[in-house]
């Protein structure tokens, strides 16, 4: 059983097999999340994002490339829909969960650490993110025995670690 936790921290700095990178459909770095993973990185991911998908990726959809300097192994990019563009449909949301992660099962991963993907400048509401990210997470097959989410600031960690414990609970009512 795949055990999901809430993190308050950096994403760049998360010591596991696989760090999945919120990415634009360039597949070239940008800002927030994925601007940081480039940086910290360095040039090595961008390089292999250049090689590896010349043409970017489709919105849902993931890829791995190395992790550069960062305390990972490999990096999992996945391009989130744009809610503040109009890209509202969830299940492409959903699909950058699945995707990462049965990305990450092909390369052998056992830990795993997420942001909340499309939650920042792509500006999908934060409750929903959390929620599209730990039911997708829950109740995906993946051999991932540990799965991270993490928040740069407490308010969203609490609300991540609140989330993650209702799944324990049986429904009210």
């Amino acid at each position: 059983m795949t055990a999901i936790t809430a993190v308050l921290g950096d994403i760049t700095e998360q010591e596991v097999d696989v760090v999945v990178n919120a990415a634009s459909r360039a597949m070239r770095g940008g800002g927030g999340v994925d601007g940081a993973i480039h940086r910290a990185g360095g040039p090595e991911i961008l390089r292999a994002c250049i090689a590896r998908f010349p043409r970017g990726l489709a919105t849902g959809d993931a890829g791995w490339t190395t992790a550069g300097r960062l305390p990972a192994r490999w990096v999992v990019h996945t391009v989130g829909p744009n809610h503040a563009a109009g890209e509202r449909d969830r299940t492409l949301l959903e699909s950058c969960y699945r995707r990462a992660l049965a990305v990450a099962d092909e390369l052998g991963a056992r830990s795993v650490a997420f942001p909340l993907i499309s939650a920042g400048v792509y500006g999908w509401p934060r409750d929903d993110a959390i929620a599209a990210a730990v039911e997708t997470i829950a109740a995906s097959r993946t051999r991932a025995e540990e799965v991270r989410i993490v928040a740069r600031d407490a308010e969203t960690h609490a609300r991540v670690a609140a989330a993650i414990e209702t799944l324990g609970r049986p429904p009210r009512g």
